[in-house]
């Protein structure tokens, strides 16, 4: 029943609620901050190096793949769009990056990254987090608007599945971003609140993703690689560097191998 209700929407339409989904985890990890004061550090490694691996195996079985398989099927060198769109995804990203202004958890605000600014070390916290939902939600987006395509490459299940492990590893992000606000000082409903609102950019990127192919189909090979270079980019350049900071290396490589084959069993079962 459900299934049915969800197929008979277009598939932006469909991203939104994708995403919507997404961002509901997020809250629901922003919530634990009405139980607990701070989370034990090796298990927030742990969840981060999860985060990675479940980004990773998005970024090939769900983005790189297919669009190496569309690329063929429209008659394009299958390497051209995959390299140009994971190529140009890092450069967003690394501009996004050097622009945003925004702080990782446990930095001094003087490590702030970005354009130098007054905000306040919570401003510059939620900020770190929502600068990884850009790229998740723009996947999801990109996923339901090739299923839309109609390319043999992309099915419904498989953006189902990408959707459900980006928003699996959305929770541990909701709860980085309100546990350390509580440090700050802030009310419990106040940490919820920034928590959840990191990841209200996912439906937008989501919307915007799905209509960008669904308006321009040849695009879709670069759109889904561009996607995935931006996923990339977050794993190495924040979530791998973050995960080892507290030198709890095997416990967030074992979360990282735990993520990549949770993700490439949804998508390989489901997809």
């Amino acid at each position: 029943m459900l299934i049915e209700w969800f197929t008979s929407f277009g598939p932006i339409m469909q991203a939104l609620f994708a995403t919507i989904f997404t961002w509901f985890l997020t809250a629901m990890g922003a919530s634990v901050v009405f139980f607990f004061k701070s989370i034990n550090r090796k298990f927030l490694d742990g969840m981060l190096g999860f985060a990675a691996g479940v980004m990773i195996a998005a970024s090939f079985w769900s983005l790189l793949a297919p669009s190496i398989e569309m690329a063929e099927e429209l008659g394009d060198p299958p390497w051209l769009p995959a390299v140009v769109g994971f190529l140009l995804g890092g450069v967003f990203l690394r501009l996004v990056d050097k622009i945003l202004p925004h702080l990782h958890m446990d930095f001094p605000i003087e490590e702030a990254e970005g354009i130098k600014t007054s905000w306040q070390r919570s401003v510059l916290l939620i900020l770190a987090i929502t600068l990884h939902n850009i790229p998740e939600g723009l996947a999801v987006g990109v996923a339901f608007g090739a299923v839309a395509a109609g390319l043999p490459a992309a099915s419904l299940a498989g953006a189902v599945a990408l959707a459900i492990g980006i928003g699996i590893q959305n929770f541990p992000e909701g709860a980085a971003v309100s546990v350390p606000l509580r440090r700050e000082g802030f009310s419990r409903w106040k940490c919820f609140w920034y928590g959840q609102l990191s990841g209200i950019v996912e439906p937008i990127a989501g919307v915007f993703g799905a209509a960008a192919v669904v308006l321009m189909r040849p695009i879709l090979p670069y759109a889904l690689s561009f996607a995935a270079g931006a996923m990339i980019f977050v794993v190495v350049e924040e979530l791998i560097p973050e995960s080892q900071l507290q030198k709890n290396t095997d416990i967030a490589t074992m979360g990282a191998m735990i993520g990549f084959a949770l993700m490439m069993v949804l998508d390989v079962a489901l997809g």
